[in-house]
């Protein structure tokens, strides 16, 4: 087991509280986005066998198949295929999509024929992988995902009563619904920046509007009664992205997507082409090594419109949160369709007697987020972490025995791995 040094990002929509409550650190005052753990370049984690502190992607380079596994460095190269993280939004992340691999692979392909910087402003392809993610709460976390159905998003663009929206409301009333939210997509993000900025402050009062009456319980009568109870609830959030991104299109665009209210435990998947914002809250967020985003708005990035119309999936979907399966040795997977990252975590210090058991022969990040975890392997050789801390285990390492640090004190383990 290797303890894990990881880095802090502070990306503008960090909570400045979270990430700090977790680490048991005072607050800097500054924003405190994301805690990386991994072997990504542009951030890894450092581990110190004897010889200092050395970047893990460096470790690992020195000895892949011990590091990582034959299985692994045959199926996804010598690197760790996926990026563990602690996200703590304290405001809206940028409306966004991922290519597929596909898509990633040509994009990138394509930006580096034209010698186009990897860190200019306008590049859309930083790799040639894909980036799906999985998103887990630690506490309530709020965000967008995927298309409504559109005639549903008519509905409430009527009820709001703004005249520029209702020709996206007939737009969305199309017979085709992917050729409809393409439509209603674009017709947004290319209207002109004037008067779509006024489009959104008159949308922003409106939401604010629409909200005070649900709260009120002021609705009886009006064209909001005719909406369901989940986009009632919504009102505030839209309203709130508005208020934090005036004038920008991706505020109109949100409305073309499902909120999502994730409780502690639960968790989201996002595959390819599924326009995506994470609104706030803390979560364990895992995806495939990769920096590829195409943007939509909410955010003062780059938006390249004709990429993003290429990458989306133009389907509605509703949500499927996530809830942990558990298996005969306690612990509790997150299932998903791909093969770079798996996550389980395990509750130790209950009932269960085979919790905590920890198999080895793939490289894996174990990351205590609640009470003390202690790790011992089957030499005895042990290591205790405390909330906010992790370990990298190697592929050759042998399986490990995890239990809470005080007896009758649970605490919470998240394992991520591959599955080869």
């Amino acid at each position: 087991m290797d303890r894990l040094t990881n880095v802090i990002r502070p990306y503008a929509w960090g909570s400045r509280t979270a990430l700090p409550e977790l680490l048991g650190a005072e607050p800097t005052g500054e924003p405190q986005a994301e805690l990386w753990m991994g072997a990504h370049p542009g951030a890894p984690s450092t581990v110190d066998r004897g010889r200092g502190p050395q970047p893990l992607n460096a470790v690992i380079e020195t000895d892949p198949e011990r590091e990582l596994g034959a299985a692994s460095v045959r199926r996804f190269g010598p690197a760790l295929p996926f990026l563990l993280k602690v996200l703590a939004a304290g405001e809206p992340l940028s409306l966004q999509v991922h290519p597929d691999l596909e898509q990633a692979r040509a994009g990138f392909a394509a930006e580096e024929a034209r010698g186009l910087a990897l860190d200019a402003p306008d590049r859309n392809y930083k790799d040639a992988n894909h980036k799906p993610e999985l998103i887990c709460a630690l506490d309530e976390f709020v965000g967008l995902c995927g298309f409504r159905a559109p005639a549903q998003t008519a509905l409430l663009f009527e009820a709001l009563g703004v005249p520029a929206l209702r020709p996206v409301a007939r737009i969305l009333r199309g017979e085709s619904e992917e050729a409809a939210l393409r439509e209603a997509l674009t017709a947004i993000l290319t209207a002109d920046p004037e008067t779509m900025a006024a489009t959104v402050r008159e949308t922003t009062d409106a939401l604010d509007q629409a909200a005070k009456a649900v709260e009120a319980d002021d609705i009886s009568g009006s064209a909001l009664a005719s909406l369901p109870g989940s986009m009632l609830d919504s009102l505030r959030s839209y309203a709130g992205l508005g208020r934090c991104f005036p004038g920008d299109p991706g505020v109109v665009a949100a409305l073309l997507l499902n909120r999502v209210r994730l409780q502690p435990g639960e968790a989201l998947y996002l595959g390819a082409g599924v326009p995506h914002a994470y609104l706030n809250g803390l979560g364990v967020e895992i995806l495939a090594n990769s920096d590829n985003v195409l943007r939509s708005g909410l955010t003062p990035k780059h938006v390249d419109v004709p990429e993003l119309l290429r990458v989306v999936v133009f389907r509605s979907l509703v949500p499927d949160v996530l809830h942990p399966v558990a298996d005969v040795d306690g612990e509790q997977v997150y299932p998903t369709p791909i093969d770079e990252f798996r996550l389980s975590r395990f509750t130790l210090g209950g009932a269960e007697p085979n919790a905590g058991r920890i198999p080895g022969a793939t490289p894996q990040i174990l990351l205590c987020t609640e009470g003390t975890t202690v790790l011992t392997d089957a030499q005895g050789s042990s290591v205790t972490l405390h909330r906010g801390e992790s370990v990298f285990v190697p592929a050759d390492g042998c399986g490990l025995r995890a239990d809470s640090a005080v007896t009758g004190t649970p605490s919470t383990l998240f394992r991520a791995t591959v599955s080869v």
